[in-house]
């Protein structure tokens, strides 16, 4: 018998509406307990949504609620499943989590219903890390891959490369049998070229792996240069908002600002970082250190330049920026042209001025440029850290495979690097796993999915 779990699934604060799920054997039971219809829940159909008051046990009237019913196996957890929607005070949804509680549900952990989806083979692992996802989605687009990945499409790709390797091994494996009469059940040639179908895939999946992250959480934009550049004012103008606090007294900005913004529909988060430096404030200089950690993160450098004090006052700068750095793509910024009228010396770096507006939009055309040419290879999966590390060994067995052919190994030795791909494959979809990795996996999630 499971215990029976209870959270708020929308979320919290103040709303229109608020449901509060409950998942388990005993969750029609409870529900019952405080729900006051001329319907029987216990009775009742599944799937469906009936009108009545939610009560406590000393009669008291919480509020006018609905119920959803969805009976097992047919519901996401493919347990019973209530959903009670109420006001969205907080005291209302509240009274009600609490009340479930005192009746016997128990508070559930983050990511738990998903957990017991998982559990109960309504999702596998790829499905269950695409829920995330799609929850935590900052983009169309981001939204769309992780919603083919929940309807399988990752899974079947997977499910049938393994399928191939699993046939593979036996007929490997077969010939073991008749090894004395010399007889080939499969070409090694074949076996190569299905391997290396497999490999294929497996390799465009993990040179993906950056635009994956990319989709995932943004394209990551980083505003450095000296103080007094006008990085606060450009990231406001950028905003079209006053975000940061724009001065002229040197390091105003003492840690860093974050927020998005949507190049043509693809999401960019751009940082407001400390003016590099000397200083002898200890909190200015956290803010300045903080800026490293930040560039690292970056997938695109503006370095701002006070054009008023030289079109080169910031080209030793880039090119520290370069050698630290050497990976990131770096746009040089002409700041303060309306002061000082410069020209541009190269298609590379962008006249603008940040107080104005102007260059702004050409600014940001390059910019969009960059993320898309920086996501345009991911297609339908978004591989998340856990997944790519299962996909390199993977890769990596395949690879030891292929090389065993090529050195005529037996076919024993072939098989055995096979098996180890055919088993890194059920990690990968959670036909193999252990508490401790659910445990991780679903500790990211919210509280309530």
């Amino acid at each position: 018998m499971s215990e029976t779990i209870v959270a708020l699934a929308t979320p919290p604060g103040l709303s229109g509406i608020a449901v509060v799920r409950l998942s388990g054997d005993n969750a029609i039971d409870i529900a019952q307990k405080h729900f006051q219809s001329k319907i029987d829940l216990t009775k009742s159909e599944s799937h469906r949504i009936y009108y009545g008051k939610f009560v406590k046990k000393d009669g008291l009237i919480i509020d006018t609620v609905t119920v959803s019913i969805f009976r097992e196996p047919n519901s996401y957890t493919g347990e019973n499943v209530i959903e009670v929607s109420s006001h969205g005070a907080i005291i209302v949804y509240n009274e009600i989590i609490n009340t479930f509680i005192e009746s016997g549900a128990k508070l559930a952990k983050p990511g738990e219903f998903t957990q017991r989806a998982f559990l109960n083979g309504k999702l596998d692992l790829l499905q269950a890390e695409a829920v995330a996802d799609l929850i935590n989605s900052v983009s169309f687009l981001s939204e769309q891959a992780s919603e083919r990945q929940l309807e399988g499409s990752f899974t079947n790709k997977v499910k049938k490369f393994k399928k191939e390797l699993i046939e593979i091994a036996g007929l490997l494996e077969l010939e073991l049998d008749f090894s004395e009469e010399d007889i080939e059940f499969i070409d090694k040639n074949e076996i190569k070229r299905k391997i290396y179908e497999v490999y294929d895939y497996i390799q465009v999946l993990l040179d993906d792996y950056n635009s994956s992250q990319i989709l995932r959480t943004g394209f990551y934009i980083s505003i450095i240069g000296f103080p007094n550049t006008g990085k606060s004012t450009l990231f406001n103008t950028m905003l079209d908002k006053k975000r940061a606090i724009v001065s002229d007294i040197p390091g105003t900005t003492r840690d860093y600002l974050e927020e998005y913004i949507y190049l043509n529909g693809i999401p960019a988060k751009l940082f407001d970082t400390a003016g590099i430096r000397k200083s002898s404030d200890i909190i200015e200089l956290q803010g300045i250190k903080l800026v490293d950690s930040i560039i690292k993160q970056s997938n695109l450098l503006l370095v701002l330049n006070d054009s008023n004090l030289g079109i080169e006052y910031s080209d030793n700068l880039i090119k520290d920026l370069k050698s630290n750095y050497g990976n990131k793509e770096i746009i040089l910024l002409q700041n303060k042209i309306d002061i000082s009228k410069i020209k541009e010396r190269n298609e590379s770096e962008v006249l603008i001025s940040a107080k104005y507006g102007i260059g702004i939009d050409k600014l940001k055309e390059k910019l969009y440029n960059s993320a898309y040419k920086s996501i345009s290879r991911v297609n339908d999966q978004l591989i998340n850290q856990r997944q790519y590390n299962l996909l390199y060994e993977i890769k990596i067995n395949l690879m030891d495979a292929l090389n065993s052919i090529d050195n005529n190994m037996e076919n024993e030795f072939i098989s055995i690097d096979i098996r180890k791909a055919i088993k890194k494959i059920g990690e990968l979809t959670g036909e193999i796993y252990n508490e401790e990795i659910l445990n991780s996996i679903f500790s990211k999630f919210c509280i309530g999915k």
